[in-house]
């Protein structure tokens, strides 16, 4: 499996930590940078990087690394097919793929150890997606706000614009 890393300042000693365990895995690995914790440097950057080398195919899975994971997060999940998950346990990094089709893990460094983040990765990579009917109804949802922002849904039950107040 080809997998993109990218990590800020704060995620580099983790992504130093990483690299090696996915290449002993036998995956392809991408560095993205950064190359240095010694700068403080912007999540966003890294976050849009990984996004585009996704959204490029040029690889398959990726790996995004901040101090906490949630501003990587954030930015990841505002590229278009990007599906970022936050993940601190082994179940959530699998379930993330298996029922949510996540194609990007990401790691909050001073949150987690190495131990611990070597677990997620291996089982972030090993799982896939179900492909389970009520996954795949879900998952369409998610690509619909993505598409049409505020308007998805607009007409289904449940929505503000069908609700009585």
């Amino acid at each position: 499996m080809r997998v993109g890393i990218a990590a800020d300042h704060a995620g580099f000693l983790l992504k130093q930590q990483l690299v090696p365990l996915l290449e002993s895995l036998h995956h392809e690995v991408i560095d993205l940078g950064t190359h240095s914790g010694a700068e403080p440097d912007d999540y966003p950057d890294y976050a849009l990087a990984l996004g585009r080398l996704l959204a490029e195919g040029r690889a398959d899975r990726g790996i995004l690394i901040c101090g906490s994971g949630v501003g990587a997060s954030v930015a990841a999940n505002k590229i278009p097919g990007i599906r970022a998950g936050l993940c601190h346990d082994t179940y959530s990094a699998h379930q993330g793929v298996e029922h949510d089709n996540i194609n990007v893990l990401v790691l909050g460094a001073r949150i987690i150890g190495n131990a611990l983040a070597g677990e997620l990765v291996e089982s972030f990579l090993k799982a896939t997606f179900s492909g389970e009917e009520r996954h795949r109804r879900r998952l369409a949802k998610v690509m619909e706000i993505e598409a049409k922002g505020l308007q998805a849904g607009a007409n289904k039950s449940g929505s503000e614009s069908s609700r009585k107040v």
